[in-house]
């Protein structure tokens, strides 16, 4: 395929209401949709895509109920020891976006053990996003910022948008090149907000357990059919 985003970001809307429509519990939803993480990965290692962000939990997610939150993460820990295997085989690197702090403990160290074991993986980054916000990764760049400046080891009158762009959470990523949010929701949702200024967004009806990689490829098509000005001319 010509002209292939380096970075999509995904944010994987609609395992509630794929339950509800199939009269399953909400946490069967999250299993469904767990399915569907498998699907974008291999389509997306296959294609020959540099970088693959997921939103898989938001700051704002706590707000869920206390058994749904606690079911999300041992999901979380379900699926990596399910197919961590098989993502280092294939030569994927998995990351982490967010404060990790505040994760349940096994949920952490499964995660560290992730992102340990698939360090020098090249083939595909998938970056996961987990006690994520994009108005919080901000701040805290700008804490970084302070820190070193007050330090002495950096002067702010130097600092321009690359320069700020390095403290963000995962700063060898290029900047997303593709949004996709599923679910036909035409929202942001606080994800990634410094790396999306210049994004194509396409937002498919289909609730994430349903996306696939045709879904995927369908979204890319359209991507490729854009004309992308970056507030030029064209």
């Amino acid at each position: 395929m010509d002209r292939l985003p380096r970075h999509i970001a995904i944010i994987m809307d609609g395992n509630g209401r794929w339950a509800e429509r199939h009269g399953k519990r909400r946490v069967e939803g999250h299993e469904a949709g767990a399915r569907g993480v498998r699907q974008v990965i291999e389509g997306c290692r296959e294609l020959g895509i540099e970088a693959l962000s997921l939103y898989a939990f938001s700051t704002e997610n706590w707000r869920r109920s206390k058994a749904e939150v606690n079911a999300l993460f041992r999901l979380m820990s379900k699926y990596i020891h399910k197919e961590i295997d098989e993502i280092h085989r294939n030569d994927i690197r998995v990351r982490f976006m967010g404060q990790m702090e505040r994760l349940p403990k096994k949920a952490a160290a499964d995660l560290r053990y992730c992102l340990e074991l698939t360090q020098h993986n090249t083939a595909l980054e998938v970056c996961v996003a987990l006690n994520y916000g994009g108005r919080a990764e901000i701040v805290d760049a700008a804490k970084r910022i302070a820190a070193e400046a007050a330090a002495g080891r950096l002067d702010p009158e130097t600092l321009d948008e690359g320069g700020f762009a390095r403290f963000l959470y995962v700063p060898e990523h290029p900047e997303v090149d593709l949004l996709i949010r599923t679910s036909g929701e035409l929202r942001v949702s606080n994800f990634m907000l410094w790396q999306l200024s210049y994004a194509e967004i396409q937002a498919p009806p289909v609730l994430w357990p349903d996306f696939t990689k045709q879904h995927l490829c369908d979204a890319i098509v359209a991507y490729q059919q854009r004309d992308r000005r970056f507030g030029g001319r064209p």
